[in-house]
């Protein structure tokens, strides 16, 4: 164990020899993926490529971009863009490797997303001669060249991060494998030679999806760009400036250790006990039991020294405190964070919460009041960085506008306290004007859409004009069609089911909801199963589990008996804009476009003192909620529900939570039959084809409480409507 006391330390080791190796490496590795049909954004071919997709369109065409992780890093997948000469871009599909493979945040070449692309494409009788470039999510080059540079800063120590422990999201094999994804993408969609790949800047994929699709991108004022990520090819943090629909980079940090991202994955996964990826959600929901105060918490004085927050925003780590650019997972503490945190869970006695094979594995570790103040003490370190980089970059562009993008931008506790400390009174002491922070940020930040970002990135760098802002995120693969649905619960003797309606027609849709609203009002646990999936980790509405948020017993029930998850855990509220607006603080700096920033569960809010009294479970500890609204056009069926159970149980809200149990959403039918059986607690599925029929399938009764419930109350709503129709006459 090395001593601790040692001077503190915020630059690399050994800079001139990092960026020696970063200058004689770049070229190397730019002629190496060259020769395996895999380009950079500033070549030849890219250039090639973006005067073709400007001749189609001026021809009047429509064409098509791909986006495409060639796997070895976390969250891989596959997309397709729409553009045309008049609309711009336009999403057609976002599809997660996960969703389909069943392995949250897979780093496999996403065979299975691209195969439902190209079922996508046959949908619409579009030939694959029809997508003019295919555009992968990290210039390769650069990530190679800038991984030495990251390992030479602290030679010879740093020689761990290659032969022992580098990240566990990334897999160098996976990588090497995938390097053949010119040849493959050939092969699987039938094309007469290689398909060659563009490699996209990471951090620009996440820059300008985020911002092409916000409510400022057609502002002519400056718009702030911030891509706060774990790290990119070359950077954890990215500042870019947008002004009428049109992006210009404007700096990165010097070294991705110096990264507020890896601070939270490192601390909340080693303190937490969780694997990186599925640690972060956790530990901010467990901030709410700590001690969120400065003056108070006793682990934040200390911890805080972890950063150097320097001039004009600028975020440097301590490398005397953290030993992670050294030894990522085997010893990633100096001795002197040892003292503060104490040690860390080694990586063999971590477990990952999102690969839970059964419920009976689940083992959660006690919550003292220790553990807690450290998770609340790494969140206020973690906002500390935010806020400062954040006000560096108003005081340089003068901007009130900001689009905050990159994993880190899931933290939804920060981002509801950006806006509070960009307040009025900021940008009255800071600029001398009487404005305030007005922040979007979309719902896949992290790198789950960093394949449409490459393919928005390519067209904005092309000249393609802008497209329609963002609405909703269900993007992910295409809606089930009935004879798959009813080929599954054909299939399955452990299931009942009936149809209930058809969705396509008003009063199918509002009998659809107003049964789903019955069940819920009697306390019943139901999942909804409609159209393509969202995109990104947050269930809105297409794959969630629904329930009762006037019962405080809610949450209990479905943290133990149907999501199995920690106690700690918060449930989400889905509302109409009407009742959000009534429960909770909703903030005049997400209210451009209608409040759409609250439309994908990014950001919490403060609840109102009668939310706690009507919908308690969906309160969080700190009083707080991460809200999603929902609105009529981008979700019929959801909003119909959420009006019925206004008439039900008096409050136009419901408890929001995602449909999976210890694994990704459930994407397939299959999937979906799989996580009722596994979640025992759940009455039934709602599921909806794509042709507009639902069906209502639940269990046979086997001893279970919730099995058979759903049978019941059907026939008891069946009755009530038959006795209203009746009193009607």
């Amino acid at each position: 164990m090395r001593k601790s006391g040692a001077a503190q330390r915020f630059t690399p080791l050994r800079p001139r020899l990092a960026s020696a190796g970063f200058r004689a490496a770049l070229p190397l590795a730019e002629r190496f993926f060259r020769h395996r049909n895999i380009h950079r954004s500033t070549s030849a071919f890219a250039a090639e490529r973006a005067r073709e997709l400007a001749a189609r369109l001026a021809r009047g065409e429509t064409v098509f971009l791909a986006g495409v992780s060639i796997g070895g890093f976390h969250n891989t997948g596959a997309a397709l863009i729409e553009v045309t000469p008049s609309g711009g871009p336009r999403i057609i599909c976002n599809n997660e490797e996960e969703r389909y493979s069943g392995e949250k945040h897979s780093n496999k070449y996403p065979g299975r997303s691209l195969d439902a692309l190209g079922e996508i494409l046959a949908s619409r009788g579009v030939g694959p001669d029809r997508i003019v470039a295919w555009l992968a999510t990290y210039d390769y080059p650069l990530f190679v060249a800038a991984g030495l540079r990251s390992v030479l800063e602290e030679f010879p120590a740093s020689l761990n991060l290659i032969f022992q422990d580098h990240a566990p999201s990334y897999d160098g094999d996976q990588l090497v494998a995938g390097m053949r994804v010119a040849d493959e993408l050939a092969s699987r969609f039938g094309l007469d030679g290689p398909a060659p790949v563009i490699g996209v800047p990471h951090h620009d994929t996440h820059a300008y999806f985020s911002y092409l699709v916000s409510p400022f991108a057609a502002e002519q004022s400056p718009v702030m760009v911030a891509v706060v990520d774990g790290s990119g090819d070359c950077a954890s943090i990215s500042h870019y400036v947008g002004e009428s629909g049109t992006l210009r980079p404007m700096r990165s940090n010097a070294s991705i250790f110096d990264s507020l991202g890896m601070f939270y994955a490192v601390i909340s996964s080693t303190q937490g006990g969780w694997t990186t990826l599925s640690s972060e959600g956790r530990y901010m929901g467990a901030t709410a039991y700590g001690d969120m105060n400065r003056a108070t918490n006793p682990y934040y004085e200390r911890l805080r020294k972890i950063f150097d927050l320097r001039p004009d925003g600028d975020v440097r780590l301590n490398r005397s405190l953290a030993n992670w650019p050294r030894s990522l997972l085997r010893d990633p503490y100096a001795a002197e964070l040892a003292d503060i945190l104490g040690p860390p869970i080694p990586p063999e006695q971590m477990w990952n919460p999102d690969a839970v094979l059964r419920v009976e594995d689940i083992h959660h570790r006690p919550n003292t009041q220790e553990r807690l103040d450290k998770a609340a003490a790494t969140q206020l370190v973690f906002e500390d960085g935010l806020f400062h980089l954040v006000d560096g970059f108003i005081r340089t562009t003068g901007s009130d506008r900001l689009v905050l993008t990159g994993g880190a931008a899931l933290n939804a506790v920060a981002n509801m306290r950006l806006l509070e400390h960009f307040d009025e009174a900021y940008f009255r002491r800071a600029l001398g004007r009487s404005t305030r922070l007005h922040l979007w940020v979309p719902p896949t930040p992290g790198d789950s859409g960093a394949t449409i970002g490459a393919a928005y990135a390519f067209a904005a760098t092309a000249g393609v004009g802008l497209g329609p802002r963002l609405e909703h995120a269900f993007y992910c693969g295409s809606a089930a069609p009935r004879s798959k649905i009813e080929a599954v619960l054909a299939g399955a003797d452990d299931l009942e089911w009936v149809e209930i309606g058809d969705a396509a027609h008003p009063a199918g849709r509002e009998a659809i909801a107003d049964l789903m609203a019955f069940i819920i009002a009697r306390n019943g646990v139901i999942a909804i199963f409609q159209g393509p999936a969202e995109t990104g980790p947050r269930a809105l509405g297409h794959r969630s589990i629904l329930a009762n948020p006037c019962n405080p017993r809610t949450r209990e029930m479905l943290n133990e008996r149907v999501k199995y998850r920690e106690a700690i855990r918060p449930l989400a509220p889905m509302a109409t804009l009407a009742a959000a607006i009534d429960l909770f603080e909703l903030s005049d700096g997400a209210a451009d476009d209608g409040y759409n920033a609250y439309n994908y569960m990014v950001l919490t809010v403060r609840a109102k003192a009668r939310a706690l009294e009507r919908v308690p479970a969906v309160i969080h500890a700190d009083g707080t909620a991460r809200v999603q609204i929902v609105r009529e056009h981008t979700d019929p069926v959801i909003h119909s529900f959420l009006k019925a159970l206004g008439r039900r149980i008096g409050v136009e809200v419901a408890v929001n939570t995602s449909f999976n149990v210890g694994g990704p959403i459930a994407q397939t039918p299959v999937q979906a039959v799989e996580t009722l059986r596994r979640a025992k607690g759940m009455d039934g599925v709602f599921m909806l084809s794509a042709e507009g029929p639902a069906m209502l399938v639940w269990l046979k009764k086997s001893g279970s409480e919730a099995q058979g419930r759903a049978g019941r109350w059907l026939a008891e709503w069946k009755a009530e409507s038959c006795a209203a129709e009746a009193g009607g006459e």
